[in-house]
């Protein structure tokens, strides 16, 4: 976990996974597999195992502890709906989202069909809850446009479009039932173009649908150099923050208990399959 997040828009991450595997233009230059890689093979370093994945369960009560209020970028590292992640894992990390409801957890996935379909069904509870954005990668036409529809037939309170990192013109895109927009260019090496008519284009449209619009950054190889003015200015347009009390006392430590709970199981599955897979790697 990061309590000072350098991500523009947001405070804090919380990785209780880890890893993940390329399905889009968008995953080409990735930023969280470049830095995991850089400690493959590192003896007991968290990504030990590079960018492989891994269920984190001594992570999933961690929002739990923080007793000030943050804005936290689910899984900034990894993508909660891989297919390898167990619904039972993914239930259990939502369950914690409900249960921290003082803070504001910002879910993205490039696998929106699954998301949809679990928010659906057994994420339904946090599907409702106002204090639980979820969001999907929009980097074109071809693979985005799909997400889009995914994210806006599922029953969630609030939605978000992370358009970033922005490769073409999406043209005309339907904002009825999202709640707020990101976009971005694509940063370090490699990085590819971001178009200023693209960026304009949907700024007038959040606009024009009332959305809040939220320009990230222009991206490049050195990505301070270009900043993230738009026009001459910024945006920082964000969904209103559900404002609750951090419980105290009683309360708070039978949150902590239970998660604490859940957590131990997972724990005790995630150790038999590490000490499984170091014994049958070669």
């Amino acid at each position: 976990m990061s309590l000072a997040s350098a991500i523009e828009w947001t405070d804090a991450t919380w990785n209780p996974v880890r890893g993940c595997t390329k399905i889009s233009p968008g995953c080409k230059h990735c930023y969280a597999e470049t830095f995991a890689e850089r400690f493959r093979g590192v003896p007991g370093h968290p990504y030990e195992q590079g960018f492989d994945l891994r269920i984190v369960p001594e992570k999933l009560a961690e929002p739990l502890r923080w007793s000030t209020r943050k804005t936290v970028f689910v899984n900034s590292m990894s993508d909660l709906f891989q297919d390898a992640v167990p619904d039972d894992y993914l239930c259990a990390v939502a369950k914690v989202m409900e249960m921290a409801d003082w803070h504001t957890f910002q879910v993205l996935t490039k696998r929106s069909d699954r998301m949809g379909e679990l928010l659906r069904t057994k994420l339904r509870s946090a599907a409702a809850r106002s204090h639980i954005w979820w969001g999907v990668s929009v980097e074109d036409r071809r693979y985005g446009g799909p997400r889009i529809e995914h994210l806006r037939d599922a029953p969630a309170a609030i939605r978000f479009l992370s358009v970033e990192p922005l490769l073409e013109s999406l043209g005309t895109i339907n904002l009825r039932g999202i709640h707020w927009v990101i976009v971005g260019g694509e940063s370090g090496a490699g990085a590819r173009p971001l178009d200023k008519e693209w960026v304009r284009s949907l700024r007038t449209q959040c606009s024009k649908a009332k959305v809040p619009f939220f320009f990230k950054q222009w991206g490049g190889v050195q990505k301070g150099k270009h900043g993230r003015h738009l026009d001459g200015q910024t945006y920082d347009e964000m969904p209103a923050l559900t404002v609750t009390g951090v419980p105290r006392g009683a309360e708070r430590t039978k949150r902590l208990a239970e998660a604490g709970t859940f957590a131990t199981g997972w724990n005790g599955i995630h150790v038999a399959a590490e000490r499984l897979r170091r014994h049958v790697t070669p």
